[in-house]
């Protein structure tokens, strides 16, 4: 049996697609989010950048509105990272943070007011791994009473927010982090709150406390959940950077195409997963012009199919490769990769007059197959009793090549 989702769950899911911010210190280097580790930077050294920690283009709403113009709900912002500064005010935990660089002012309180005026929904990272805290080390009780105090401020001091991002505890995987003080705090403040706990790269989709809301698929994408027998209900989301890295990078060249944006957020939601896609703002807080760039164009592409992004759920409708369907009230809608662009053959690299498309599982007698961009019917043969669909695409019309193609299925 499929236990039903909590509602705060359910809501998650529709979501769908969200945008991760990692910004910090190590913003300035340019080197990504781990160069004080990687590069073994003496943290005496390290916190020098503080004085140089500006923030003069960080600006929470202009973030927003390219998160909303991406057609995503959602964006999760790195409150403090491993290097221990925290983007928000911490209130007397210490003066490693925002408030006391020259930026002089509470970054998260920006953030959240800028996609609240935007509609979308603010989440927060908190690493639990911290490279500052000489107690992570020297006394982890300690340390962890300074984690929960932390997440407090964030769990107070900011009105509803939409969720909880942890990262770090595969650090330390033998040790006791004591998960049911932690969460407490965010059901006493945050009680609808999405809990997620990055399980890391090497163990993507492994379930972990009951207060978990979502296991996490990070850098891979996600597999189908099997929810059966399961206690709880759980979400997946899968978290992906736009080049290698999480932080800015200025010699990382390595960028995602609008088109691999398209394919990664199709293969998500053909499984019901979430779609994180990261930016690494630059070193005084602006997103770069080409991720911002490649975000809006497949933006474009999300707002074509933006209600089945949203609310239709996966259907067992198999075709062996990544093309994949999903059912809506009482239809279903297949989703088609690699039709190419028609043309004069002086002008088309690809001229393929059709391709077949074959999924099996869809048994009910089909009356006629769609495509939604265009309304032109798709022809189809069916097989009933072996449950067999074959479909004969043909090329796009010249000057148009969608990725990804949607057709809607009538019975």
């Amino acid at each position: 049996m499929i236990p039903k989702p909590l509602q705060r769950v359910e809501y998650f899911e529709k979501l769908g697609y969200g945008m991760f911010i990692h910004w910090g210190l190590y913003s300035l280097l340019g080197k990504g989010e781990w160069a004080q580790s990687i590069y073994k930077i003496p943290i005496e050294e390290y916190q020098k950048l503080q004085s140089r920690f500006t923030a003069e283009d960080f600006d929470g709403r202009e973030i927003a509105k390219v998160a909303k113009q991406a057609g995503m709900k959602y964006a999760v912002l790195t409150t403090r990272h491993h290097e221990g500064f925290s983007l928000f005010d911490t209130c007397g935990l210490n003066t490693f943070d925002a408030p006391h660089s020259p930026a002089k002012r509470d970054l998260v309180a920006d953030f959240v007011s800028g996609c609240r005026q935007e509609g979308i929904i603010p989440f927060f990272y908190h690493t639990t791994l911290d490279w500052y805290q000489s107690s992570f080390k020297d006394d982890f009780a300690t340390y962890l009473k300074y984690l929960r105090d932390s997440v407090e401020i964030l769990c107070r001091n900011y009105g509803e927010i939409g969720g909880l991002w942890f990262d770090g505890n595969w650090s330390k995987p033998e040790a006791d982090w004591q998960e049911d003080e932690l969460y407490g705090i965010i059901r006493k403040y945050q009680p609808q709150a999405i809990i997620v706990n990055n399980t890391g790269l090497e163990a993507r989709g492994r379930t972990g406390h009951p207060e978990i809301d979502s296991v996490t698929f990070e850098q891979g994408r996600p597999e189908p959940m099997n929810r059966e027998g399961m206690p709880k209900y759980l979400a997946a989301e899968m978290c992906q950077t736009m080049n290698m890295h999480w932080g800015i990078s200025t010699e990382d060249f390595g960028y995602l195409s609008p088109k691999n944006i398209i394919e990664n957020l199709c293969a998500c939601r053909k499984v019901g997963a979430n779609y994180l896609l990261n930016v690494g703002p630059t070193a005084s807080g602006k997103i770069p012009d080409y991720e911002k760039a490649a975000l809006l164009r497949a933006g474009e592409w999300v707002k074509k199919y933006d209600n089945l992004i949203r609310n239709a759920k996966p259907f067992a409708a198999y075709s062996g490769t990544n093309d994949f369907a999903l059912e809506l009230e009482g239809h279903i809608y297949l989703f088609i990769h690699g039709i190419v662009s028609g043309g004069d053959h002086n002008v088309a690299v690809f001229r393929e007059k059709s391709k077949p498309v074959v999924f099996t599982g869809i048994a009910r007698p089909i009356k006629e197959v769609r495509w939604l961009d265009s309304d032109e019917k798709v022809s189809f043969v069916q097989n009933t009793e072996s449950a067999m669909l074959c479909m004969q695409t043909t090329p796009f019309p010249f000057g148009t090549n969608l990725v990804v193609r949607a057709a809607r299925v009538e019975f």
